[in-house]
């Protein structure tokens, strides 16, 4: 199973890779992580990316591609995946396809969680977290609120809300990720690998509404 997650920020898409992950035996490939190791085991890659992870700004499209080749280039590439986070955009989906394709592995789906924006920025806008060391608790003002308002439960520090967090810069993320995403859906939908799932609800009704969408019309899973 080599699978590709798309879906808006706060979608749940890191909570269904992880479940995806752990039942069915693959392997959880986020950006993130491997830019992380690119960097840590300072490969070609991740040499040209730390200036701009240490300056806090976005890496390169390109830059991006050629990371995430140089990790399914390993002795230890992944034959069974789930990418979350990658491709974001039409060039990224275009260069993993032929990643992908040098190296005679095919996708067996793309994966839409499909939720509201409303949603989407109930459940980020309502986030918010301790900030002191050691501590970390997180809250949400509707489904987890703390006793005290904007107080911590356990160590009595006032909360904070991180900047990504706040409605207007949700709403902006939105913005970019709709933009996006009306290139991506149609890429992988005439590739008939695109499966819309609503991702609204229980963790546990998602991830059971992924894996029907994953099983064909033959009775098998993907």
């Amino acid at each position: 199973m080599r699978l590709i997650l798309l879906g808006p920020p706060g979608s749940g898409k890191g909570t269904q890779a992880a479940l995806l992950c752990r039942r069915n035996r693959l392997e959880h490939i986020g950006t993130g992580d491997i830019l992380r190791q690119a960097i840590t085991a300072r490969s070609p890659c991740g040499e040209r990316a730390k200036p701009f992870v240490e300056a806090g700004k976005l890496v390169p499209d390109d830059l991006v591609n050629d990371i995430v080749a140089e990790r399914f280039d390993r002795d230890d590439r992944p034959e069974r995946f789930v990418m979350d986070g990658y491709p974001r955009t039409l060039a990224q989906a275009a260069a993993f396809d032929q990643v992908l394709r040098q190296r005679f592995l095919d996708l067996s789906a793309v994966v839409l969680l499909t939720v509201t924006d409303g949603e989407i920025v109930a459940r980020l806008a309502g986030r918010w977290s301790c900030p002191k060391a050691g501590c970390k608790a997180t809250y949400h003002t509707t489904s987890n609120p703390p006793h005290k308002p904007g107080v911590c439960d356990f160590c009595g520090t006032t909360l904070v809300q991180r900047d990504d967090d706040r409605e207007d810069t949700v709403r902006r993320r939105l913005i970019v990720y709709h933009k996006n995403t009306e290139e991506l859906v149609p890429h992988y939908r005439k590739q008939g690998l695109l499966r819309e799932v609503p991702g609204e609800g229980e963790i546990e009704l998602v991830y059971q509404g992924i894996m029907k969408a994953l099983t064909t019309q033959a009775g098998r899973t993907c």
